[in-house]
């Protein structure tokens, strides 16, 4: 019987658990690998720490897809990636081999690299990933703010520290928040256009941007390559997530990124019965469900372009959003409706099934 892992419950491991919950593949012993049975999903982070929603409301219970497709669980992380003998082995280690491997563990921080940039990290900061130990975290954050104004900054310069810190003065009004962008800015913005209504959104709302780069993190400050030490109480760690360490010793084809290098269809260019997706993987969202679903079926896989673009939202506000959209940006109050109705819909579907 052949066997296929899937490694991570990223969002599209989900979506694959979902269609297998209506029809049970023969012949393949299916297995999850992933550290916690509760499944948070990104998109609604900003709503909950803004205090829209209750971290329920954002959580997908894996469980009972598991059991409807028929797959096997097993808690844990991935220490050691050997292609070449297809065995994983997880930091508790246990080993598992494969026939195939599908990784979609989602976007990591490594805490060790943080470290080593920014010194003091660990021991100050408040990391945003992975995002169950954020979430559980940030109602202390909010007790500590009943008892007096907290500055907080946001060491981030992507679209969800940008959210992250709009979202932080919306649950704390009276809180100094100021988002550390790094030397670039907010280049993270799809199109000039969108920067300057981030740019715009952000002052409305009181958030002091500094284009200067995080060197160290101390008790009550955060000290800056331009040699400023910026008063601080909670430092959030929102870099974005990396490719995980264990990639760069499996023997898989990287990227420059240290992503896993994907052909068309979504696997690995060295070594085919290796699929990826998401922040691991070097091309925008193969429809690897898809393949994966072709793959159990015995079919052949097909080639998949990358889609040319996608909705990207930013919550700000009294439920208000900034919408972007293959070089497009609109919003206001009805962005942010549409924004919850599609967020609260893709949650809805997971636990109908």
């Amino acid at each position: 019987m052949k066997n296929l892992v899937l490694l991570g419950a990223g969002q599209t491991h989900i979506d694959l658990l979902s269609t297998l919950a209506a029809k049970q593949p023969s012949g393949v012993q299916l297995t999850l690998i992933a550290p916690y049975p509760l499944h948070i999903y990104v998109g609604m982070v900003a709503s909950f720490v803004a205090g829209q929603h209750t971290l329920e409301d954002c959580l997908i219970d894996l469980e009972p897809m598991l059991q409807k497709a028929g797959v096997r669980w097993l808690t844990g992380s991935p220490a050691l990636l050997d292609v070449k003998s297809a065995t994983l082995r997880l930091t508790d280690g246990s080993t598992y081999g494969f026939d195939w491997l599908s990784i979609d563990t989602g976007a990591l921080q490594d805490r060790q690299q943080i470290e080593a940039l920014m010194p003091g990290a660990r021991e100050h900061g408040l990391f945003v990933r992975p995002l169950e130990a954020f979430c559980a975290l940030w109602p202390k954050v909010t007790e500590l703010a009943a008892s007096r104004a907290l500055r907080i900054a946001v060491l981030g310069h992507d679209l969800l520290s940008i959210e992250l810190a709009l979202s932080i003065k919306q649950r704390l009004p009276g809180a100094s928040v100021t988002l550390v962008a790094g030397p670039a800015g907010l280049a993270c913005a799809p199109t000039p256009v969108d920067e300057k209504r981030i740019v715009n959104i952000l002052r409305q709302y009181r958030i002091t941007v500094l284009a200067d780069l995080t060197v160290g993190i101390e008790a009550q400050q955060v000290r800056l390559a331009s040699g400023a030490r910026l008063a601080c109480d909670v430092p959030i760690v929102a870099n974005a997530g990396s490719a995980p360490v264990w990639l760069a010793s499996s023997a898989l084809a990287l990227d420059v990124h240290g992503r896993v290098a994907l052909d068309a269809f979504g696997r690995s260019v060295s070594h085919p019965n290796v699929f990826a997706a998401s922040e691991v993987a070097s091309r925008a969202k193969p429809a690897l469900t898809e393949n994966l679903l072709a793959l159990l079926a015995g079919r052949p896989v097909r080639r998949h372009e990358s889609a040319p673009g996608h909705l990207s939202f930013v919550a700000y506000g009294d439920r208000c959003a900034l919408l972007t959209w293959r070089g497009f940006s609109m919003q206001g109050r009805w962005v942010g409706w549409l924004k919850d109705w599609l967020e609260e819909r893709y949650i809805q579907r997971y636990r109908r099934d």
